[in-house]
């Protein structure tokens, strides 16, 4: 074999074993580690899409008792009740007259410490027609100086005392007194459980006319009717 061939296989050789097309067996690696892990890649977790909770559903409180009538605040209580049980009507049996008319009367004419009513509805004299005014007795939740029958306090220590301005043996009460007559006997009857047959007149009990003969108990009693049916009704809607 001449020089020049003998060049040409070492250099071949060279770049075999350069490029890797070495003979198998000659091929060497670096041992493995004892105890080394293999690395792996963990997959990145997928987001959680945000699902918005579903509104709850609305919760229906069925109240047992009586559903309170529209009011005046003024003639809600928050001092401990007395235990009502009757709602005496009166009339003033004066054309003209108010609240303070009437304190004034019972204290200096009667020798009362205040005014004898729980409430007094005017006529437009001494205050806007069918307004109601609280008397003082009303927030103290004190018995009332009314009706005495006899010796008997039955109806001033249980009995809400009402007054409308006027003489109804005369005259007859305005409509808009029986108006507020009506929305204020509504709420007491029904906060205190006190049924039509304990409504009453003063003359009911005591020998007196009053509240006149001219003051009409079938048209309260049918303006609360008429009242508690349309509040039954939009209630059972």
């Amino acid at each position: 074999m001449s020089a020049r061939s003998v060049f040409l296989l070492g250099a071949m050789a060279v770049v075999l074993t350069a490029v890797g097309c070495a003979q198998p067996g000659r091929l060497t690696s670096s041992p493995p580690v004892v105890g080394a892990e293999a690395f792996t890649y963990e997959p990145m977790p997928r987001p959680v899409p945000h699902v918005p909770p579903k509104p709850a559903k609305p919760v229906v409180l069925r109240l047992r008792g009586p559903v309170i009538p529209e009011h005046d605040p003024a003639w809600e209580i928050h001092e401990p009740c007395r235990p009502w049980r009757f709602i005496v009507l009166h009339h003033s049996a004066t054309h003209r007259g108010s609240a303070a008319s009437f304190d004034n009367w019972h204290r200096h004419h009667n020798g009362w410490d205040e005014l004898g009513y729980h409430f007094v509805i005017g006529n437009g004299t001494g205050s806007p027609d069918g307004t109601i005014e609280i008397g003082t007795r009303w927030p103290k939740q004190k018995h009332g100086a009314h009706c005495r029958v006899g010796d008997d306090e039955t109806y001033n220590n249980y009995g809400i005392g009402i007054c409308l301005v006027g003489d109804f043996e005369k005259g007859r009460p305005t409509a808009g007194q029986m108006r507020s007559l009506a929305r204020l006997v509504d709420y007491l009857a029904t906060v205190y459980r006190i049924p039509n047959e304990r409504i009453i007149g003063h003359g009911d009990v005591d020998q007196t006319k009053c509240p006149g003969r001219n003051f009409s108990f079938e048209d309260l009693f049918q303006r609360l009717h008429r009242r508690r049916a349309a509040r039954e009704a939009l209630v059972g809607r």
